[in-house]
């Protein structure tokens, strides 16, 4: 990877004393979720961050959540560690997606569809597996930040949109990241994930979520399932006929449950 990519990444400041309390708790199996309430309401932009996204109406949610109480005990502590793990990007990484034609609120509207297509789907097929699908989901574009600012640092704005127009897929943008910059979306986020030593499960998930096959064996369930998520929604859309026609597909291959997808489909799209 270019040295200057990873120098950019080493420079990233560590994740702040709430953010790894919650860290721990989310991966302590002896924790609570009074453990974990404690925590987030002493952060109180955190707090405001958790509940804001927690009101995403894609969650389907029919009244507004108003406190970290109720929001962990609707969603679980993975999706709130999703949730406050991505407020802490947002507060550590200079943002300008402009390369992708993206705008801070479109990108994070992506982020929130991704999880919530991921919570409503994986709640009915293996809650267990959420503590690393839903931060992966949420977080699994994070890499396009880094690009985005190196593309633009580089003067290939042009060039990169230009690109972008011709590709279709989530794939051909990762080849469309790895011909401008030398590096695509999946390997910087998982260099992220490393530099703030976030678990070994997770980074190999994202990492490989282009190519499920090439991981190791107990990690391409998890890989398999995120490349179904970022194929239904991205930055081309939010579960177009197309798209989703395309992850049924990949569903029939893996021999997953099309039924419960589509289910939790519909109710994103509600």
């Amino acid at each position: 990877m270019d040295s200057n990519i990873l120098k950019k990444i080493k420079a990233l400041p560590p994740l702040d004393d709430t953010i790894m309390k919650i860290q721990r708790i989310c991966t302590d199996k002896n924790s609570s979720l009074n453990d974990l309430v404690k925590v987030v309401e002493g952060d109180p932009m955190l707090t405001a961050n958790i509940l804001k996204s927690s009101n995403s109406p894609l969650y389907g949610f029919s009244r507004e959540i108003k406190n970290i109480s109720h929001a962990i005990s609707l969603f679980g502590m993975a999706t709130i560690r999703g949730f406050a793990l991505s407020s802490a990007i947002k507060q550590n990484i200079k943002i300008n997606l402009s390369p992708y034609d993206l705008t801070n609120a479109k990108f994070l509207e992506i982020s929130i569809a991704q999880s919530a297509l991921m919570f409503n789907w994986f709640t009915k097929v293996n809650r267990d597996m959420l503590d690393i699908l839903v931060p992966a989901s949420f977080m699994m574009e994070v890499g396009k930040i880094i690009i985005a600012n190196e593309v633009v640092e580089q003067g290939k704005s042009e060039e990169f949109l230009s690109g972008l127009k011709k590709a279709k897929t989530p794939s051909e943008v990762s080849a469309l990241e790895n011909e401008v910059i030398g590096f695509s979306n999946e390997e910087i986020t998982a260099k992220i994930f490393e530099q703030w030593n976030l678990e070994t499960e997770l980074v190999e998930t994202i990492r490989y979520s282009n190519a499920p096959t090439e991981a190791d064996e107990h990690i391409q369930p998890f890989a398999t399932a995120l490349l179904i998520i970022k194929n239904s929604i991205n930055i081309f859309g939010q579960l177009e006929d197309s798209a989703i026609t395309s992850s049924l597909e990949i569903l029939a291959k893996n021999d997953l449950n099309q039924e419960v997808f589509l289910n939790a489909v519909e109710k994103v799209k509600q």
